[in-house]
């Protein structure tokens, strides 16, 4: 029997995925599998036998990545899954800032007693005119999930579409509508872009990227939407560009005390996966990888240890093995297993960044003490018999 602890509210279609093999913990201290959303993780305690946390969702700055790795804990998260929420959001962010839709609504409010409104409509109209997005040049940095999305929607709205990522996976590629202009370097996208939208992860190479250096390459005029996240943007040089009239809106999905309130900034309050439809595909993704690796040792869509898959286990005993990525691991486990004279049916070994998972499928039982030897093994992390 598995037990999970729901740090937040999860979609209720996430815990269908659960089988009659598991059952709601009492505490996270006894869990074997951790889900969680905003929940911040960074304080907590760990219990000895969590194996696993699913973060219902793509960021994953709320949980201590690195502390989990050196306990062994495997940490999923769920990319794509809210994809299609972000990228109608990211399209009605580009609507707001061409259109003053928001002007309009709030001038019919602000004379909804006017019993001459429908006269003074026509008058007051021409102050919320805007421009169409058909014909304009919206440049997408970052075509995982949902660059692919909104470039791909852009591009049937009749904009031409200026696309830059120089990881860009073969998987999101092939998504990719061969009529997305490839922007060679960024500094071109910014150049050319009447409409820039940002989709990258925050990592020690994209914090901060829209500076002041980057936002003086744009067109004066134009128009940033930052969906992905907060650190992306260096909101006090974008606060200057506003004032400035350099960038005419900035449309962002993050509130902060910095931009909130600035004229020129569109500031939604974090809506972008705020949909049913995303709740329920990220509880579903993140419950169908937690089973798959605590009954199978199946890895995948893990920012702390690398993806691996073997499979079903069938009849064999599986061992799965987390440890610090370092020679001559193999060795020493195959030969703990070789001098209890048991028969390695299939193997495999993944390694990311400093650290690695081995998973051995044994066609016989395993005894306690080969399972006590190989946890003796320096740089090993954890071990588990998966019967």
């Amino acid at each position: 029997m598995y037990k999970y602890y729901c740090l937040n509210q999860i979609s209720e279609v996430g815990m269908e995925q659960f089988t009659e093999d598991y059952a709601p913990a009492g505490d996270p201290e006894n869990a074997d599998a951790i889900l969680v959303r905003s929940a911040n993780m960074h304080e907590m305690e760990f219990g000895p036998e969590l194996k696993a946390i699913g973060r219902a969702g793509a960021g994953v700055n709320n949980i201590p990545l690195e502390k989990c790795a050196e306990q062994g804990i495997v940490v999923f998260n769920t990319p794509g899954a809210n994809a299609n929420g972000v990228k109608e959001l990211v399209i009605a962010g580009m609507l707001l800032a061409s259109r003053d839709i928001i002007g309009g609504i709030n001038w019919v409010q602000e004379n909804e007693e006017d019993g001459n409104i429908v006269k003074e409509t026509e008058k007051a109209k021409k102050a919320f005119a805007g421009y169409e997005l058909e014909g304009k040049k919206l440049g997408v940095i970052g075509l995982g999930a949902v660059g692919v999305l909104v470039a791909n929607a852009a591009m049937h709205l009749g904009m031409d579409v200026y696309g830059y990522d120089p990881y860009v996976s073969v998987d999101s590629a092939w998504r990719l509508s061969r009529n997305i202009i490839h922007a060679k370097t960024v500094d071109e996208l910014y150049k050319e872009c009447d409409f820039i939208t940002i989709h990258v992860p925050a990592t020690t190479n994209t914090i901060g990227m829209l500076n002041a250096d980057a936002i003086s390459l744009m067109k004066k005029g134009v128009v940033v939407l930052n969906f992905a996240r907060d650190l992306l943007v260096d909101e006090e040089a974008m606060v200057d560009a506003l004032v400035a009239g350099q960038v005419k809106h900035y449309v962002t999905d993050f509130p902060t005390p910095v931009i909130a309130g600035v004229k020129g900034a569109i500031v939604i309050p974090h809506l972008g996966a705020s949909t049913e439809e995303s709740e329920d595909n990220c509880a579903r993704m993140a419950a169908k990888q937690i089973r798959a690796y605590l009954e199978h040792g199946n890895i995948q869509n893990s920012v702390n240890y690398p993806d691996s898959d073997m499979g079903y286990r069938g009849e064999n005993t599986r061992i799965v093995l987390l440890h610090h990525n370092v020679p001559n691991m193999i060795g020493q486990f195959t030969k703990i297993l070789a001098d209890d004279n048991m028969n390695i049916a299939d193997m495999s070994n993944k390694s990311k960044g400093g650290y690695a998972y081995t998973m051995i499928d044994i066609d016989s039982p395993v005894p306690e003490k080969v399972v006590d030897d190989l946890r003796k093994v320096g740089e090993v992390l954890r071990v588990r018999v998966i019967e």
